[in-house]
């Protein structure tokens, strides 16, 4: 699932702990969201060429909601019918939880069985932002999280009492100002496919925690694909592996992603998919912050 962005800009309540989002002098509002909108349309277009199934949801004027281009934050779905829902930190992300996508997904003919809304920690001033905070390994059942404000323990706890996941949880840090500070998202630093896992190593400072998430990666069966801090700030770590209608494997990522990566990366990424699709996403990495895996909630939900 996709969402169709109507109004995109910088919103300036994640930008406060979002340290990938950069504001673009002289260019209007209404440049900004043409430019985003034809990102966004040619990468559908080449997903779609390449046979995989996007279901587009367009964005709705109101309420205002500026990050609604990053669905998989609020929303997972799952191979059991199950719908997770999730605490949001800006308080303008929460109003991206929409009733009327998750009774489309029912009128066309998905089996939706439970839904699990976690999002009352909101309440408590506690967030779990969905599969940018929760890296997840549905065929091992675990889940990997890197703590920060968007990401806290307290949540975590729930989400596997909830989902039946394992959770790894760490610490991923990047330099700001000359300081090491938490990563919002752990999908800026992290992704799975299905027997392998692209991931920033360096950004875990702690050498104990380092070598407890690659023994759990080899333990699960994935080979560990090492990428820089310098890739990872441009978005080398924001990948998704999709499945077309034939059952081909794809990794897919920005163009500023693909461009960062070295040949022998992309060999190593290529023995377990039959391409990489790439598309450049210069706005919305810019002022979203976030990248390709960000606007892509993928969708396991059953058909009835």
């Amino acid at each position: 699932m996709m969402v169709r962005p109507v109004q995109f800009r910088l919103n300036e309540q994640t930008a406060v702990n979002n340290y990938y989002q950069k504001a673009l002098e002289g260019i209007t509002p209404e440049n900004v969201q043409a430019r985003a909108l034809s990102e966004f349309d040619d990468f559908v277009e080449k997903l779609r060429s390449n046979g995989i199934d996007v279901i587009v949801i367009n964005d709705t004027l109101e309420p205002s909601t500026p990050d609604s281009i990053f669905p998989n934050n609020w929303i997972s779905f799952h191979d059991d019918g199950v719908v997770g829902l999730y605490p949001m930190y800006a308080e303008n992300r929460r109003l991206e939880r929409r009733p009327d996508i998750i009774d489309q997904f029912s009128e066309d003919g998905y089996k939706i069985t439970n839904i699990i809304d976690l999002s009352g920690a909101e309440g408590s001033s506690k967030f779990l932002e969905g599969t940018g905070s929760l890296i997840l390994d549905r065929g091992n059942r675990i889940a990997y999280a890197a703590i920060s404000e968007r990401t806290h323990p307290d949540v975590i706890k729930d989400f596997e009492s909830a989902f039946g996941f394992e959770v790894v949880s760490f610490t991923a840090n990047q330099t700001v100002d000359g300081k090491r500070l938490p990563i919002y998202h752990t999908n800026v630093m992290m992704a799975l496919g299905h027997e392998f896992a692209v991931i920033c190593l360096d950004t875990i400072d702690d050498q104990a925690e380092r070598k407890m998430v690659v023994d759990s990666l080899e333990n699960s069966g994935k080979e560990v694909i090492e990428i820089s801090e310098s890739q990872k700030a441009h978005f080398a770590g924001n990948m998704l592996q999709v499945e077309n209608k034939s059952g081909d494997r794809f990794m897919v990522m920005s163009a500023a992603a693909y461009l960062s990566l070295e040949e022998d990366q992309k060999n190593k990424i290529l023995i377990y998919n039959k391409d990489i699709i790439s598309s450049s996403l210069d706005t919305i990495e810019a002022l979203g912050g976030g990248s390709a895996r960000c606007m892509m909630a993928e969708v396991f939900l059953p058909k009835n």
